[in-house]
């Protein structure tokens, strides 16, 4: 089992957690970045840049790239 490993980055003044798997994939915390547009709420920024339509274009690309199971329907 992989060990996830926790960091934080400062930008802006804001806290942002990063999680790394064995040093093979990085993730960064997309709610704390949404925090420095509402930090009451950053769950509507994240809601908005998911339906934007350059966002999905840009997941689906991604998809096709590294997932050879990524089913378009």
């Amino acid at each position: 089992m992989s060990k996830i490993k926790k960091e934080q980055i400062s930008a802006k003044g804001f806290s942002i957690k990063v999680y790394t798997e064995d040093f093979k994939n990085d993730y960064i915390s997309l709610t704390d970045i949404a925090k420095y547009k509402n930090s009451d709420n950053p769950r509507f920024v994240i809601q908005n840049w998911m339906r934007n339509r350059n966002t999905l274009e840009f997941i689906g690309l991604w998809e096709v790239l590294n997932n050879p199971n990524f089913n378009r329907v």
